[in-house]
């Protein structure tokens, strides 16, 4: 027999509101078909891609040294930190692929669609670059480059006159080894060597 005299409910499933629960569904359903046949969202607007106004510097820590500990910001940490999408890349090459890539390009705002150039921009961009190359035509002066040939060639004579003088004291440095060497054999040994056999 049961120990207690009132009767317990020994139903111990959990009970659903099925009400609730089919008009939860429903209202589902009504937002999924408002998404298919409605309006679809807006995509986000970006800008084209544009030239890049600076220049990449791969240079800055070629050949130096980094002591990294566990507590160094990853922005000191060893390859080529982008502040943009906060990772460390270990490579240039491997760099600049990131910052020419699909997620570097949307993280600053811009869609990898060039803008179509026209007739009239190429034109312009040919004159501009016509102009450059007349320039630097224009800035180049005869006397200078004979003035800077002169250099070169004081360079050269220069350093063949170092090298003669460095051949010049070697073949010295050879002559009195050989006098030290006479004179130790005039005098009965060899050299100041060990006379110790190594077994």
């Amino acid at each position: 027999m049961a120990s207690g005299s009132g009767t317990k409910n020994l139903d111990f499933r959990r009970k659903w509101d099925k009400d609730e629960y089919e008009k939860l569904a429903e209202k589902w359903l009504a937002e999924e078909r408002e998404k298919k046949h409605g309006k679809p969202a807006q995509p986000v607007k970006r800008e084209l891609l544009q030239h890049r106004g600076y220049k990449v510097d791969l240079e800055s820590k070629l050949g130096k040294t980094i002591f990294i500990t566990k507590t160094t910001p990853q922005s000191e940490m060893g390859g080529y930190y982008c502040n943009i999408c906060d990772c460390v890349v270990k490579d240039s090459i491997n760099f600049l692929d990131h910052i020419n890539g699909k997620k570097h390009q949307r993280n600053l705002g811009m869609s990898m669609r060039v803008e179509r150039s026209t007739l009239e921009q190429v034109k312009k961009r040919f004159e501009v670059n016509k102009k450059k190359m007349q320039e630097k035509k224009k800035e180049y002066d005869f006397e200078e480059r004979m003035k800077e040939l002169r250099e070169e060639e004081e360079k050269v004579k220069a350093y063949k006159k170092k090298m003669q003088r460095e051949k010049k004291r070697q073949v010295e440095e050879d002559l009195t080894f050989e006098e030290n060497h006479e004179m130790a054999a005039v005098m009965g040994f060899s050299g100041f060597s060990s006379t110790k056999k190594n077994h």
